[in-house]
């Protein structure tokens, strides 16, 4: 009898459950506040998605250009980089990222002293020549790829100061202080092109490059106007000896003149007593010549 009854439980046991009853059994399991989060979050996202198609539209202005990244990576299209152009842009929501960057022209400094790692350097750079100068130039430039000017380097702005940097003490110690004081677009265009050439793969043109000033040490600055002066009293000694030189060869070439005509010399004579009586308002009495009477009669 006990084995009847064993087995019979054992049976009731291992009997199939129906899935309906499974069905009941995981709906309920839920629980009201697991319903609640669901219907919450369903909520919640028939209202984000609204606003995260809003945000997915992007406006570039008619002077940026666009490049977008997605999931980390730049959009490419037959192995070019994808460039946004000007207008209203579509991106995918929480994949897509825009980068902007400006085509107008821009400019920045290379002041006497530049900020560096946080420390103010005095930008003082040596000719040819070994003259210590500061020099203030003006860089202009504009970008003319914006997918190497945006993945290539973090700042082109900053970046391109730097190079310009480098390149403003490189060149200047070609030049004598003189060539840099008279031939300055020579400089400007030499410059330019090494700056051009460095920042080329950050895909940036350089436009142009000017020096606004030269300033030199107030020693140098004494030392130059003393070598200006002198230069300036030796050239004016060699303008009055050679005006000296030219007098005295007009008086040989008078003289010749006069030897060769009595009646010049005569009349010079009478002339340079005319001048004295003028100056000094007084009459001058003096004897005829009887040689001028000879010529007068003739």
């Amino acid at each position: 009898m006990e084995e009847v009854e064993s087995n019979s439980r054992s049976r009731s046991t291992n009997r199939i459950v129906p899935q309906e009853d499974i069905n009941k059994g995981g709906s309920s399991s839920y629980g009201c506040c697991g319903w609640a989060v669901i219907i919450l979050s369903g909520v919640v996202l028939c209202l984000i998605f609204p606003i995260a198609i809003c945000f997915s539209f992007k406006t570039i202005q008619e002077y940026e250009r666009g490049v977008v990244l997605r999931l980390g990576k730049c959009v490419r299209s037959k192995g070019r980089s994808v460039i946004l152009q000007p207008g209203l842009r579509f991106l995918l929501p929480c994949t897509d990222k825009l980068l902007k960057i400006s085509l107008r022209t821009q400019s920045f400094n290379i002041p006497p002293q530049v900020r560096l790692s946080y420390r103010l350097i005095l930008q003082e750079v040596l000719t040819k020549d070994a003259v210590t100068c500061n020099v203030d130039a003006i860089v202009y430039l504009h970008v003319v790829d914006p997918a190497k000017a945006l993945l290539n380097v973090e700042n082109v702005i900053n970046s391109s100061q730097f190079v310009a940097v480098s390149a403003l003490r490189t060149i200047i110690g070609q030049f004598e202080l003189s060539e840099l004081m008279q031939e300055r677009e020579v400089v400007d265009n030499k410059l330019r092109e090494v700056v051009d050439k460095a920042t080329d793969p950050w895909g940036v043109v350089i436009e142009r490059v000017d020096i606004k000033d030269v300033s030199l040490p107030a020693d140098m600055q004494r030392a130059m106007a003393a070598e200006a002066q002198a230069v300036r009293q030796a050239k004016a000694k060699v303008i009055l000896a050679q005006g000296e030189l030219d007098s005295s060869n007009a008086l040989v070439q008078a003289s010749q003149s006069y030897d060769k005509s009595p009646a010049a010399l005569h009349l010079r004579y009478l002339q340079t007593l005319n001048n004295i009586a003028a100056e000094q308002n007084s009459t001058v009495i003096f004897p005829l010549p009887m040689e001028l009477m000879k010529i007068f009669s003739k």
